[in-house]
């Protein structure tokens, strides 16, 4: 159930953005999301739809940009994308690894109407 609070997170930056920038509606919100991340899409649609209710914020579109998993092998340097059942580096098979991509969370850009 924390997609609520990343809900309302999400709202508070936006309408905060919208409202710098003298809009009068949030049409569109790109959200990019990491693999990795442990937020559901469906999950934030749901509660969005919620809590955007009477704000400059309704009926505003969530559009969710997943980013892949990206791991570095630390001891070997290489590069990959991991398999789900073996985390470890297919080269060297250390277990000595960096993510480098699949857990971001950001609102990446806002569509407004003036």
């Amino acid at each position: 159930m924390h997609e609520l609070s990343v809900a309302e997170s999400i709202l508070e930056i936006a309408t905060r953005h919208a409202e710098k920038a003298a809009a009068r509606k949030i049409t569109t919100l790109h959200l990019v999301i990491g693999q990795m991340a442990s937020i559901v899409d469906d999950s934030i649609q749901f509660y969005w739809d919620i809590i955007s209710k009477n704000t400059i914020a309704e009926g505003a579109i969530l559009n969710f940009k997943r980013i892949p998993t990206e791991m570095q092998c630390l001891d070997c340097k290489r590069r990959y994308v991991p398999n789900l059942e073996d985390m470890a580096c297919p080269d060297c098979h250390s277990d000595h690894i960096e993510i480098i991509a699949g857990q971001e969370f950001y609102l990446e850009a806002i569509e407004v109407e003036k």
